[in-house]
């Protein structure tokens, strides 16, 4: 076993040895450490075997060496011996290398030379090519500050747009680079705080210059409303081309004459004139551009729109006393026709800056406001001239807004409402008119001392008489007073300022003579009217003037029809046109004349009541004093002579031929009865308590009196005794008690055929009491003479039978 052993243990030394003896010393030390690894004390058996070993490959190599050893002698001997040729040699190439060294002392330094300039020459050409690259950069950054000088901020920020995508990136590690594409931003910053504050500015301006663009629009439309106007009766002719005229800068063509006069182009230039000549609308572009280029054109859009509603809004408030001049009124329209006109070249010039529904919104907005401003300071103007200009403004106004495109039927509707105000102040003026010429007048027929006075006078009215035509000598008196032919020309004159109103308001002849019409109705049944009514009532106005009244009245009824007439002819229109309105002329008239006959009888009562306050009856009188009383009598003689007036009206063989004969008749009678019912209330007065037959007989002479005023046919017309019915009341009560006849009264009363049918037994009752009161008094001792005893009886035994037919009257 230990055999084996130690055989194993050399045969591993053996492997080990050959391993270390083969492999690279880097690799021995795992194949030592096997050693020690292995059995104990196996390094010291390994270190002998490495010792034996040594010493073999001591014996080897000193062989090795022995065997060459005359070899290496003979070899130093050789070296020995080229030592001394080596030593001359050395000298000789250090003698050839100094010799060098100073001949290539002058080329090294020209090398040297020449290698600084090439390096020279190279970092020269290397700078010339970054600056080609660089030069173009600071051109353009040049060309920037030059733009933002000069104000060019769109083309700037294209240099911008080049510079950063284009210039930049190519020198983008230079320093100087780094702080131009940092400072970009800032300057477009900059760029648009300043168009900004120039878009500003422009609108601060442009609000300024409204009314200046405004006002050039509405003359240029009213200039080519003019200009058709012209056309329309050269057409006529047949001879006209088609001119060209520019609406803010847009082109439209028309029928009408060229202008062949070279002179007048001085006017032609002012009629193109567009809102683009009058206001510089350079900073919106830009600001519009600027943005575009920026990618927020959007944020520039709604401020831009803002902005316009906001001034639109003050652009539509008006000034507090607007509605005082025409001047007011025209501002306010110029301003807002130049914010419009304005919107428009916007709309037209800018892509989606502001849109057509944007304007319109706009539109609408103000439309609405201009309407209610208009209701309400037109509602304050009470001068006719001053409506009518309002009106022919809004005219223009709508037209030239018209001319570009924005609807402005409402506007004409509004004209409508306008109108109705102009009419109702041109009432008002007429009213005045009529007044003054009410006052002025005389109510007197109008003298005419010549033929030229008669024809100015008929050429002013239309007054035809067949009796005063014949006449050959002057002078002669027309029936009618001075107001008649003045409110005739007036009523013409109101048609024509009514239809001043009409004209330029796009309506056809049939509505335009429908509202002159209509007007001239309301000139006619409300302000003449009403005037002619007042005229009337009057206290200063006396029976005279009312019977003027009557004839003026009459004759303005008969030239209705020539008004009529004076319409067609200004409309065309024909009266038998199936919705012609026709005028109430002829109505205004009766009823003023109704009023004023009205007013007639009611003077003349007034008159009979102020004589009758004069009456100073004794009612207790014994006798009479045998003649009428002197109040009656100068009531009578007063009637005389004012019925005597009634025959100046007119009584043609016309419509109103019976008018006057009615109207005297009807005067009369009511006078008669109104005296009547007077007397008789007198009679009944409950203050007056006691009456004697004295007093009776003179209040039956007054009666008399009045009966025989009735007889003697004052107004010619009555039949029989129509007239003298109105005191039969009076004349059977006296009767009754002049002859003392009660009992007939009493056996006839309620019979048809009864002479006292007109006696109520109430009233004779409230007489006969009065006169029994009155016998008690005066007849003292009557009771002591048979007659009155029976007398007295027989008044007591009538004043029960009285008192027993009113008590079954009242059951």
């Amino acid at each position: 076993m230990a055999e084996n052993e130690t055989l194993e243990c050399i045969t591993e030394h053996e492997r080990i040895l050959q391993e270390i003896e083969s492999t690279d010393t880097a690799c021995v030390g795992p194949t030592l450490r096997s050693i020690y690894d292995d059995q104990p004390n196996a390094h010291k058996r390994f270190m002998e075997k490495l010792d034996a070993r040594i010493r073999n490959h001591d014996r080897e190599i000193e062989k090795m060496c022995n065997f060459h050893h005359q070899g290496f002698v003979d070899a130093i001997t050789e070296l020995l011996k080229v030592r001394t040729d080596a030593e001359k040699l050395m000298g000789q190439v250090t003698d050839t290398n100094r010799r060098l060294q100073e001949a290539g002392k002058e080329v090294t330094v020209q090398t040297e030379e020449v290698i600084c300039c090439r390096i020279q020459q190279r970092n020269m050409a290397t700078t010339v090519e970054k600056l080609q690259l660089c030069l173009p950069v600071l051109e353009m950054y040049i060309k920037l500050k030059e733009q933002l000088e000069s104000k060019r901020y769109y083309a700037a920020l294209k240099t911008m747009e080049q510079l950063e995508t284009v210039y930049i990136p190519r020198v983008s590690q230079y320093r100087f680079c780094q702080i131009m594409a940092e400072n970009l931003p800032r300057l477009r910053e900059e760029i648009k705080e300043i168009s900004m504050s120039d878009l500003k500015d422009f609108l601060e301006s442009i609000r300024k210059h409204s009314d200046k663009v405004g006002e050039t629009a509405m003359r240029q439309a009213q200039q080519h409303k003019t200009f058709n106007s012209a056309v329309a009766k050269q057409a006529s002719m047949g001879n006209y081309t088609k001119p060209v005229y520019s609406l803010n800068g847009r082109t439209h063509t028309h029928n009408g004459l060229m202008m062949d006069n070279s002179g007048d182009e001085d006017e032609a230039d002012e009629e193109i004139l567009t809102a683009q000549d009058l206001v510089d609308f350079s900073p919106v572009y830009r600001c519009l551009h600027i943005y575009t280029v920026l990618g927020d054109r959007e944020t520039f859009e709604n401020y831009y729109r803002k902005q316009r509603k906001k001034q639109a809004r003050l652009v539509l408030q008006p000034q507090a006393n607007m509605h005082e001049t025409v001047e007011g009124y025209r501002r306010y329209f110029n301003q807002i026709v130049g914010f419009f006109v304005v919107e428009d070249h916007i709309l037209h010039a800018t892509q989606g800056l502001v849109t057509r529904a944007f304007t319109d919104e706009l539109w609408n907005m103000a439309l609405s406001k201009i309407i209610a401003v208009l209701r309400t300071h037109s509602s304050y103007c009470n001068d006719p001239d001053l409506v009518l200009e309002l009106k022919n403004l809004i005219v223009i106004f709508a037209d030239t807004l018209q001319g570009y495109g924005f609807p402005v039927n409402r506007l004409f509707d509004l004209l409508f409402e306008v109108r109705d105000q102009y009419n109702e102040t041109l009432l008002k003026k007429w009213a005045l008119v009529f007044r003054e010429i009410f006052e002025m007048d005389n109510y007197s027929p109008i003298p005419v001392e010549t033929e030229e006075e008669y024809k100015l006078v008929v050429s002013r009215f239309p007054f035809h008489d067949a009796e005063i035509e014949k006449q050959q000598d002057f002078p002669k008196k027309l029936p009618m007073s001075q107001s008649v032919p003045q409110i005739y020309t007036q009523v013409k004159e109101f048609i024509y300022a009514s239809l001043k109103f009409s004209e330029s308001l796009h309506r056809s002849s049939t509505e335009i003579d429908d509202m002159l019409r209509k007007s001239t109705n309301l000139l006619l049944t409300r302000t003449l009217s009403s005037c002619l009514q007042n005229l009337i009532r009057k206290p200063h106005i006396g029976l005279t003037e009312l019977v003027q009244i009557i004839i003026n009245t009459t004759h303005l009824e008969q030239a209705c029809r020539y008004l009529e007439e004076f319409i067609t002819n200004i409309t065309n229109v024909s009266p038998e046109t199936v919705h012609t309105t026709r005028l109430y002329g002829l109505s205004t008239f009766k009823d003023a004349r109704h009023a004023a006959e009205g007013e007639i009888y009611t003077k003349l009562n007034q008159k009979i009541d102020e004589f009758i306050q004069l009456a100073d009856y004794e009612w207790g009188m014994v006798e009479s004093d045998g003649r009428a009383s002197g109040y009656l009598m100068d009531l009578i003689n007063f009637l005389r002579s004012t019925f005597q007036v009634f025959t100046h009206l007119p009584n043609n063989n016309n419509d109103h031929a019976s008018m006057s004969g009615k109207v005297a008749q009807t005067a009369c009678m009511s006078a008669c009865k109104h005296l009547s019912t007077s007397l008789m209330q007198m009679l009944l007065d409950t203050e007056l308590k006691q009456i004697s037959m004295g007093a009776i007989q003179q209040f039956n002479l007054d009666v008399i009196q009045c009966e025989l005023f009735a007889s003697s046919e004052p107004v010619p017309g009555f039949q029989g005794d129509t007239l003298q019915l109105a005191f039969i009341d009076l004349r059977q009560l006296l009767d009754l008690f002049m002859v003392w006849d009660w009992s007939t009264y009493l056996a006839d009363y309620g019979q048809p055929t009864s002479k006292y049918l007109r006696v109520n037994p109430a009233t004779a009752l409230a007489l006969l009491e009065k006169m029994k009161d009155t016998s008690k008094k005066n007849n003292i001792f009557s009771q002591f003479r048979k007659n009155d005893r029976d007398k007295q009886k027989l008044i007591e035994t009538v004043v029960r039978q009285l008192r027993s037919l009113v008590n079954g009257m009242s059951s």
